[in-house]
């Protein structure tokens, strides 16, 4: 059985380039055809795991150099962007301005990082389907059926990356000719059904427990499951693979928000799917896909960051709660008043683990004015929650890098992911009449009890002043107006205000208002740029119309389909 993990599945990509005979070229990244491959016969576990390994480390989008990581990123960052969540950052909005009109809504099928998020995918896809052919035609590969079931979860998330940002894809598993596969073949519907297909299959062989740290196994392909059917609004399925997850007493939340962000905890409780991440082999598997957003870090504490990926005013407004009960502003009055330095009022203290904020704690040090690089541009709120201590992390090229693992799915995403699908579920109004309305309560309860408890001065290092800031997180009641207050309306509301606190700048954001309708996308983000405009003049007269909601398909790959790919 294939079992001995590459420690880093990063170091897939060095396994890559050594066995450059049982890989095509970049330039021929999508030919699936094995040419130049083993044979058979020369097929044994050695050789099968390092295709296996190469097919996890297309989760580093950093095949061929390191724009395509940054402009394409496996984290989702410039989503965020899209978003009401996030600047794009950096020294102006013509530096990687490519990024800059994806965030004012100014699509474009010539865009680089549309070109490059469309092929770091595709060229993932390759990696997975030429360890699927591979596998096929060894013999005497010992757990060969769990592999499968390994990367058939890989190409399901692949393929689900890709239809969450473009509208009609090409779809092809492993040994199809890629060059007769249009991309108006199979509708939409008919996708997802294939990428659940490859999930399910996966689910019935891959293990219960991993064999290694970061080893794809039931649990990761029912959590990407609960995700893909919260996509496509499949409520049931959405529940019943987030209760798997749950229900298996392999997860938890870690005990204080801050560990989120600390090395130490790679791989622990509440990681369900990571990419991982080393500083070894001269820092060739770091994060890449972050790299640019790096804080500028006055007096040099990481290197002079690229300092891209800005909160918000809007999310950082977000954070505000009631004075009464420290519950959120569900109302709608949260982005009436600015948190700026002179706010006195209460505030969720994930606030301050997620942006940096001037005259507070970044991971014991004391952060300012000049850990920002275009403040007159972008403000202040620097994006803190994917950077360690700076004592954990490289001041010289590339800056900032570390090993910190980066979650595509944590365990807090599939407990309010449940949440969600018992809200949708419900067929009474209330919590009194519905006892799904009370479940998903307790779940939203807690994922912020562990926010509350994270206001500890004892921890360290440092990140939240309760001396200038009033931390006050509160628990939705089980007696104000009796259960009738959590209506499935405002628990609807609740829901989606709770995943946009506790995943801030994780790159859900985006995907979240996509799958929660157009109209409500349209009428948050054209909201959003309204209001921000005040704050940000390149937001004025920008909006969000309904054919810029997908990215679509590069301009570069339409032309080299020969006629295969369509516009939409």
């Amino acid at each position: 059985m294939i079992t001995k993990y590459i420690k880093n599945i990063a170091l897939a990509g060095s396994v890559c380039c050594c066995m450059t005979a049982a890989l095509t070229s970049c330039d021929d990244m999508l030919d699936t055809v094995p040419q130049g491959q083993f044979t058979a016969e020369q097929l044994d576990e050695s050789s099968v795991e390092g295709l296996v390994a190469s097919a996890y480390a297309g989760l580093e989008a950093h095949f061929y150099g390191n724009n395509e990581a940054f402009a394409g990123p496996s984290t989702n960052w410039i989503f965020d962007v899209r978003s009401d969540d996030a600047y794009k950052g950096g020294g102006g909005t013509g530096m990687e301005e490519n990024i800059h009109l994806l965030e004012v809504s100014e699509v474009n099928s010539d865009n680089v990082s549309c070109l490059n998020k469309w092929q770091n995918n595709y060229y993932a896809i390759s990696r997975v389907h030429n360890a699927m052919l591979a596998l096929q035609q060894a013999s005497s590969i010992a757990g060969a059926e769990q592999v499968m079931g390994e990367l058939k979860t890989l190409r399901a998330w692949y393929y689900f990356d890709l239809m969450r940002i473009f509208n009609r894809i090409p779809y092809f598993k492993e040994g199809e000719d890629v060059n007769t596969k249009p991309n108006d073949e199979f509708s939409r519907d008919e996708i997802f059904s294939f990428i659940k297909q490859d999930l399910t299959e996966a689910i019935e062989v891959l293990p219960a427990q991993k064999s290694a740290a970061g080893r794809i196994t039931r649990t990761t392909a029912q959590a990407i499951l609960a995700k893909v059917c919260a996509f496509t609004s499949d409520w049931e399925g959405v529940r019943d693979n987030a209760d798997a997850v749950i229900k298996s007493g392999q997860y938890s939340l870690y005990q204080n928000f801050g560990d989120l962000s600390k090395i130490a905890f790679n791989n622990g409780s509440e990681s369900v799917f990571a990419l991982q991440c080393s500083t070894a082999n001269d820092n060739a598997h770091i994060n890449w896909s972050n790299l640019l957003n790096c804080t500028y870090s006055d007096g040099n504490l990481y290197g002079t960051g690229d300092d891209f990926f800005y909160g918000s005013q809007n999310l950082v407004n977000a954070f505000r709660t009631d004075p009464n009960s420290g519950l959120p502003l569900l109302d709608g009055t949260f982005n009436r008043v600015n948190v700026t330095e002179n706010y006195d009022g209460t505030l969720d203290p994930r606030l301050d683990f997620t942006v940096g904020r001037i005259g507070f704690p970044w991971r014991g040090h004391t952060y300012t004015q000049g850990w920002c690089r275009a403040y007159d541009i972008y403000g202040e709120f620097s994006n803190k929650k994917a950077w360690p201590a700076p004592e954990d992390a490289l001041a010289t090229w590339p800056w900032g890098c570390n090993s910190l693992n980066f979650m595509f799915i944590r365990y807090a995403d599939i407990l309010l992911l449940k949440a969600e699908a018992l809200v949708e579920l419900a067929s009474g109004t209330n919590a009194a009449t519905d006892e799904g309305l009370v479940e998903a309560r307790a779940l939203v309860n807690q994922v912020r009890q562990r926010a509350a408890q994270s206001v500890d001065g004892s921890y360290s290092p440092v990140d939240l002043d309760p001396s200038k800031a009033d931390y006050y997180v509160g628990l939705y009641p089980t007696d104000w107006d009796g259960n009738l207050y959590w209506t499935k309306e405002r628990a609807r509301m609740a829901v989606r205000f709770e995943r946009r606190l506790e995943l801030a700048l994780e790159g859900n954001r985006w995907f979240d208002l996509v799958r929660w309708g157009q109209d409500y996308l349209m009428n948050t983000m054209n909201t959003y740029m309204t209001e921000e405009a005040k704050l940000r003049p390149y937001y004025q007269g920008r909006s969000v119309s309904a054919n810029e909601i997908f990215l679509p398909v590069p301009l570069a790959e339409i032309d080299n389909s020969n006629g295969l790919y369509k516009q939409y």
